[in-house]
């Protein structure tokens, strides 16, 4: 081969030329050295690690295949829906698929990096969250550590009472029994043909997967659901099987998307719940784990987080039926006190700050009539819509403001004002009277009621209830009055139906009162906010007619809702032919179950005194503080609880 001299280069200029090309290849590799040092050692490289690092450095847990899984027929209500604040908007009950994250904004841009800030500082702690929870307890080393031992000792009464909370009456423990087999007979079907699935399909004898945690997402809804209910119902064989799917199987890394709502009230409260009934250092360390990846879903330009996380990549955006890419009251506004423990388990002030900004927020912005919209915008931080409801999209965020206040020994005075305030917006604007004397809570929808009151609304006679107390004095009973009169119409919704169980919405015009007029709303998919309100009524009251209640939704759900292998919701509660929607959702028992076993129980299991219940009936613990107040940077329950 013969090289040809190019023209006009010599000899002398091509060494040149040679000496300038080393030195940009050796800037080139000080270059990439330095970014892959970055890529690999700055806090928050997490995510860009797992493009890199090969499948066999990350172990997954796979559990089975989801290839038998048949689609669940089209119901009216969305399989997705949960019974808080995940209502789809009407005319997308065939969306499957949600929209993506739009193109980010400098604005977006500008928050995404400040929430980069706030992941970095929760990642570069010497000892991680989770790491610290883990060992905590068995070694005592660290000063602020939370201690099991001493949580227990500042708890005023005995959790699950003195005999378990077995009622002296034989009619009532006999009926107590029934809901336990009921559990029994659920978790068992689950187990045999579901396992590590997150629902059952009792009619066809299969798993169900669904859209709420992705379909590469989050797995066993129904395992961590069930942990706590297990535990108080006293079925330790079934707890334990549980408790070890979550220590081999509960895969958090999973690269799947989910409802930020959903995996908070579900997989967090549950893990929470389960942890502070029995002190296993894996449901704290699980707990804290996935709070941290719930983290980037605030990344906005308001701090208002998105409805939608891909948990593996931190990627977050709103749901594809969500008014103008908006974000939902009841889903940033059901965070509160999941977050608050979160930050007394691992010590980290990040989720507090991140529940006490959404709070300063809706302080700041302007309530039309009083009243919070249920559409707001991420980015601009306005309400897109006026709309108003205290049933689908909007419930649960009134719950958590009363909740918050009883949760923190009655020490947050801010979640007291936000409650009592809109608590008197409500009644001024939707809380009408139907001509044959039943009260309902109707719809707002810009100054227009809409006289109907959903299934989902049904829960607010037990919060109205739990609220009465520490209102105005003069108040107290009529709030008591108005919690009973809620739950009153709320019964009249099963007693008015053939099945003795209640449609999705009922209607109060054209002449009906608490019955559904159209078809799309007549299903009942085994909701527990009737019984939950029965059992929040019962306590304060003891007024007999609340178990009596409760009773009757127990004969009806076994006679209608109880097939050969497991519960199953049905499409319409006025017809004794019944059709089955072939679904035993993971509420049922976490929450419908354990309400009835609470209502024909003592007041002493998991008494009001030392417990709140968060949305999906996860019992957490009051937040009991000494010689502090329950305010922004104060010290929280730390110094009844943390070692020294």
């Amino acid at each position: 081969m013969v090289f040809r001299k190019l023209p006009g280069v010599s000899a002398s200029g091509m060494g040149l030329r040679l000496s300038q090309k080393f030195v940009f290849l050796l800037f080139l590799s000080g270059l990439v050295t330095l970014c892959f040092g970055a890529l690999f050692f700055l806090p928050d490289s997490v995510r860009l690690k797992r493009i890199f690092l090969s499948k066999t450095e990350v172990q997954a847990v796979t559990v089975g295949s989801d290839n038998d899984v048949r689609e669940h027929p089209k119901r009216p209500g969305k399989e997705q829906e949960h019974l808080r604040g995940m209502t789809p908007a009407k005319g997308d009950s065939k969306q499957k698929s949600l929209s993506r994250k739009p193109s980010v904004s400098h604005e977006e841009a500008e928050a995404g990096g400040k929430a980069q800030e706030d992941m970095a500082l929760s990642r570069s702690k010497p000892e991680s969250a989770s790491e610290k929870a883990t060992s905590a307890d068995h070694h005592g080393a660290s000063s602020d550590a939370f201690s099991f031992k001493k949580f227990q000792k500042c708890l005023l009464k005995a959790t699950l009472g003195t005999d378990g909370g077995r009622p002296a009456d034989p009619q009532t423990n006999e009926r107590r029994e029934k809901v336990k087999e009921m559990m029994k007979f659920a978790w068992d079907n689950y187990k045999r043909y579901a396992w590590g699935k997150n629902e059952l399909r009792p009619l066809t004898k299969n798993g169900h997967i669904g859209n709420m945690f992705g379909e590469c997402g989050l797995r066993g809804a129904s395992i961590i659901d069930s942990l706590d209910t297990l535990y108080i119902m006293g079925l330790m064989d079934e707890y334990n099987d549980a408790k070890e799917w979550v220590q081999t199987s509960l895969d958090l890394n999973s690269n799947g998307e989910a409802s930020l709502f959903e995996v908070n009230i579900r997989y967090v409260g549950g893990l929470l719940s389960a942890y502070y009934l029995t002190g296993e250092e894996l449901f704290k360390s699980k707990a804290v784990e996935l709070g941290e990846k719930l983290l980037p879903a605030f990344s906005t330009p308001t701090g208002i987080p998105r409805g939608v996380i891909n948990l593996g990549s931190g990627t977050s955006w709103s749901w594809g039926w969500a008014s103008a890419g908006s974000s939902i009251l009841a889903e940033f506004g059901t965070l509160h006190l999941e977050f608050v423990h979160l930050t007394e388990l691992s010590n980290n002030p990040i989720y507090k700050e991140k529940v006490m900004n959404i709070r300063k927020l809706l302080n700041k912005i302007e309530k039309p009539h009083g009243l919070y919209p249920n559409f707001l915008s991420p980015v601009s931080g306005n309400w897109v819509q006026h709309h108003v409801s205290i049933g689908g999209l909007g419930d649960s965020f009134y719950e958590y403001l009363i909740k918050s206040y009883l949760m923190s020994d009655k020490k947050d005075e801010d979640a007291k004002k936000m409650y009592y305030t809109a608590m008197e917006a409500i009644e001024a604007n939707l809380v009408q009277k139907s001509p044959g004397g039943l009260t309902y809570m109707a719809e707002w929808r810009g100054g227009i009621l809409d006289h109907k009151m959903g299934h989902l609304a049904c829960f607010s006679g037990g919060m109205i209830g739990i609220g009465a107390d520490d209102g105005a004095p003069e108040k107290r009973q009529h709030y008591l009055d108005l919690a009973a009169e809620i739950t009153h119409t709320c019964h009249e919704s099963y007693t008015r139906s053939t099945t003795k169980l209640g449609p999705e919405a009922f209607r109060f015009d054209s002449g009906a009162e608490a019955t559904a007029t159209r078809l799309s709303d007549r299903y009942y998919i085994l909701r527990p906010e009737v019984i939950e309100s029965y059992m929040y009524m019962w306590r304060l009251t003891h007024d007999p007619k609340y178990r009596d209640w409760g009773w009757e939704a127990v004969e009806a759900l076994e006679q209608h809702c109880r097939v050969e292998s497991g519960f199953s919701g049905i499409r319409d509660v006025y017809t004794m032919t019944v059709s089955h929607d072939n679904m035993q959702q993971s509420f049922f028992l976490s929450e419908t179950l354990k309400y009835l076993y609470l209502l024909f129980s003592d007041d002493d299991l998991l008494p009001f005194e030392d417990w709140v219940f968060n949305t999906e009936a996860h019992p957490l613990p009051i937040v009991r503080i000494t010689n502090t107040l329950f305010s922004e940077g104060s010290e929280s329950f730390q110094e009844c609880v943390t070692d020294s």
